[in-house]
């Protein structure tokens, strides 16, 4: 069984005991996490909702917080002498998908 979910503004199709890395939400590891928007349940039938697919839900347990990989910003002039770097990482959270209620 999968489900499409909806984790900040993005959509991600997952599994029972997949692992997932979405941008950081609230809450320390071991704590469980429940996703109520769910906008697709496929198995043997299909149920699309329309946004969302009434009654379901998707049970995760935070693994782990942290930041991802760095990413480099670089700002440049020619002829100017004008250089500038700077860094982000952005704060991520790791979630185990436990259970899919349809």
């Amino acid at each position: 069984m999968y489900a499409v979910i909806v984790a900040g503004s993005r959509q991600f199709k997952v599994e029972q005991g997949q692992t997932l890395t979405i941008d950081r939400v609230p809450g320390n590891p071991g704590d469980n996490y429940k996703f109520d928007q769910v906008l697709m349940v496929g198995g043997e039938t299909v149920k699309v909702g329309s946004p969302t697919v009434a009654g379901a839900s998707v049970e995760a347990t935070i693994k782990s917080q942290g930041k991802g990989e760095k990413v480099t910003v670089f700002k440049y002039k020619r002829r100017k002498n004008y250089k500038r770097t700077h860094g982000h990482r952005q704060p991520i959270t790791v979630l185990e998908i436990k259970a899919i209620h349809a």
